[in-house]
């Protein structure tokens, strides 16, 4: 089989929009869209009735299976690596849906545990992108492990490695959360509702409802959390001082099934986290303020609150039965407020900063896939967004002189804010070429553009290769040039010049704008389904780095702000093994990563100069490197409608030290829980769970206050023992 002519390539992108913007799918065509995804089989409908009819149910439900279909084939895979959690995996976790989405993610190779629900995918730093059912969502200032929950989600995906043309600007993995599909069973109206009790005043309502009635399809999830574990504890103790938390969440979707080849969806999700901050007793004042007797460290009064709210909606169809298409305009809007404990921040620290940051930000994603022929789909789209930022900083300080020392025990005002605005867009093309039953070579480049604190383009291109050499051993190899734009939620706006000759004066002048990382992402591998129970994989990545970014948290707020390396280098290997039969079923994997980065190019006023001067000359190890993490875990249901499982997590240590020479020491925890189901008769079934975090009661650190980039200490969640009841309807 031949390329086809780039005057082809051409021509798609020429059509590709205008049809997309001027011939959407009629509500008579009778033609379905043909599924691009071979492992899916969409039910067949009968001819549409004139569009006054309404349509039969079992032509409804397959006009849905084949938009679903549709939709998935306009996100390929085809060279990268791929790791996927269902419904029921995640119901074979031992919290179940209660699982936080960060703690579901630490189940796949490669992916290493932070602070503060953080995730770190093969050596970098954040930079994961969230999809729902294909749609980029934009990334809050706090982070998305700790927004978006788990139990709206029928599948999560974990796609990395060298990835297709279609994905851009957050690219150590794509976070895929397809919703809940609407079966032919579905009712006008079911779900589920439950409540979790557990240790240290632990307490969770969650509801979840679904249903179709005709054309319309629904789904909602709402949840409440309240704990003494909102943020680790800095001290090893088993019960954190004044660490409170109170998290609401809740994701809504609607559609309705505008003919047999278009609908249209709204999605909206809201998120409202409140933090008290964790004390360490026992500590020394370092500043006297005039007046005021010395606080105790134990009764320091500081919070967090983080708010998120994001919609979308999206219009998706075919044009006749080659044709796929989805346009979705979104909206999002984040905030992030710490409100200081004044004296005791002052006496402490020399400095009480009341900080919000709030970031806007509206854009489209359009998407389509022209199936030319059976052996070539052509695939192009588009993302733009404009965005708003601002920062808020009302600080109280000492006077300094310049060795830090408060010449005062009376604080100064000073007010330190700023904004930021721009714009991203970028747009690819790609074409998936089967080159025979065996082989399938996918091929593109994407160009991006990005004008906020800097302004920068790449044209990156991309390919991939799958080979399925025996029906049992499937290889991949891919090459892809990723441009990531700083994220500008998290860019400091801190003056240098108005804290200077105070106690909250920054360690260098130096204050050079953030860049995007450039990089060439090599990645190879294979996965062998040794026996239709058991599956093997194996992954290796290398990745070379220009401008590598990173963050840290600077300061006493825990937000983070992103800055520079000159060079990065960044390789590993993981390693994965599944096995699944009727009543049990586990899992296994190992990842090995080494991330390094030389010169601070930006952000050095965060750095003290003899940091600064000991990166200029030496490769450091990144502070989220973790040579060797390992995840694992099993299920088994033993009749009668029980289910004990375990699941297990190995880390060798982050780094530590000055300039991340040391790492911490390594860990293990393991979780376990037995379930029971059981059947009242009639309106749905019951299910009771035990569930224990840390059942050994492991004492570790995920950080130690060291490292570069590094706030306060943090450890690891104690024993903590669950009891839930979940009732379907």
């Amino acid at each position: 089989m031949t390329q086809p002519p780039l005057r082809v390539l051409a021509l798609s992108l020429s059509l590709a929009y205008p049809l997309l913007l001027a011939l959407p799918a009629r509500a008579d065509d009778a033609t379905p869209a043909a599924s691009p995804a071979p492992s899916s089989s969409p039910a067949s409908a009968d001819a549409t009735p004139a569009a006054d009819q309404a349509l039969p149910t079992v032509q409804v439900q397959g006009a849905r299976s084949r938009l679903d279909a549709a939709r998935n084939g306009l996100s390929p895979d085809t060279g990268s690596t791929i790791y996927k959690f269902s419904k029921a995996d995640i119901g074979r976790l031992p919290q179940g849906d209660d699982t936080p989405l960060n703690q579901v993610l630490l189940q796949a190779p490669g992916v290493v545990q932070d602070s503060y629900g953080g995730l770190h995918v093969r050596g970098d730093h954040a930079n994961l992108q969230y999809r729902i059912n294909g749609v980029v969502i934009p990334e809050a200032i706090s982070g998305f492990g700790q927004t978006l929950e788990t139990r709206f989600a029928d599948r999560i995906s974990l796609l990395t490695g060298a990835l297709p043309a279609q994905y851009g600007y957050r690219t150590a993995g794509i976070v895929d959360i397809t919703t809940q599909g609407v079966g032919d069973d579905d009712k006008p109206f079911a779900g589920s509702a439950g409540i979790t009790l557990g240790t240290q005043r632990s307490r969770e309502l969650d509801l979840s409802v679904h249903g179709t009635q005709g054309r319309l399809s629904y789904e909602f999830s709402g949840s409440f959390l309240g704990n003494d574990l909102g943020i680790e504890n800095p001290t090893a103790s088993r019960d954190a001082l004044h660490d409170r938390t109170h998290q609401g969440k809740a994701f809504g979707l609607v559609s309705y099934l505008l003919g047999d080849d278009s609908r249209i969806t709204a999605m909206a999700g809201v998120t409202n986290n409140r933090f008290q901050i964790p004390n360490s007793p026992g500590q020394s004042t370092a500043f006297a303020l005039d007046g005021t007797p010395d606080k105790d460290s134990s009764t320091l009064d500081a919070h967090q609150r983080e708010r998120n709210r994001f919609a979308v909606v999206s219009y998706q169809a075919a044009i006749g039965d080659t044709v796929d298409y989805q346009v979705s305009l979104f909206h999002r809007y984040t905030d992030v407020h710490y409100s200081p404990d004044a004296v005791g921040d002052l006496q402490y620290l020399g400095v009480a900063a009341d900080i919000l940051r709030r970031n806007e930000a509206n854009g489209v994603q359009a998407d389509m896939s022209w199936r030319l022929d059976s052996a070539h789909t052509l695939r192009s789209g588009l993302f733009a967004q404009r965005e708003h930022a601002s920062t808020r900083n009302d600080a109280l300080v000492f006077p300094a002189d310049d060795d830090g020392n408060a010449t005062s025990a009376t604080p100064i005002s000073i007010a330190d804010s700023g904004r930021l605005g721009g714009h991203l867009w970028g747009a690819y093309l790609q074409d998936e070429w089967k080159l025979d039953r065996t082989l399938t070579l996918n091929y593109g480049a994407r160009y991006d553009q990005v004008d906020t604190v800097t302004k920068e383009h790449q044209l990156s291109p991309r390919v991939g290769l799958v080979w399925d050499a025996t029906p049992a051993l499937r290889l991949h190899a891919g090459y892809a040039r990723y441009f990531t734009p700083p994220p500008t939620e998290k860019i400091d706006t801190t003056s240098v010049s108005a804290f200077a000759g105070t106690t909250n004066a920054l360690p260098s002048d130096a204050n050079t704008a953030v860049r995007s990382e450039r990089s060439n992402y090599y990645d190879a591998g294979a996965v062998w389904q040794v026996t239709p129970k058991l599956t093997l994989g194996v992954d290796g990545y290398y990745r070379a780095v220009q401008h590598l970014q990173d963050e840290g948290q600077f300061g006493n707020a825990l937000i983070y702000s992103a800055f520079n390396y000159a060079h990065g280098r960044v390789y590993g290997v993981d390693l994965t093994a599944n096995y699944k039969e009727k009543d049990w079923s586990a899992y296994a994997n190992l990842g090995t990563t080494h991330a390094r980065a030389k010169q601070v190019e930006t952000g050095q006023f965060n750095f003290e100069q003899d940091e600064l001067d000991f990166i200029a000359s030496n490769w450091v190890h990144l502070d989220h490197e973790q040579k060797l993490s390992a995840s694992a875990g099993v299920n088994v249901r033993v009749g009668d409608g029980y289910a004990v499982g375990a699941s297990a997590l190995f880390g060798s240590g982050l780094r530590n030290g000055f300039a991340n020479t040391t790492h911490l020491p390594s860990y293990t925890t393991v979780n376990a829980d037995l379930s029971k189901r059981l059947d009242l008769g009639g309106g749905g079934p019951v299910e009771a769970r035990l569930s224990v975090v840390n059942l050994f009661d492991k004492v570790y650190q995920l950080r130690d206050g060291s490292g570069i980039g590094v706030g306060a200490p943090q450890y690891g969640q104690r024993r903590t023992v669950y009891v839930s009841l979940t009732k379907e309807f």
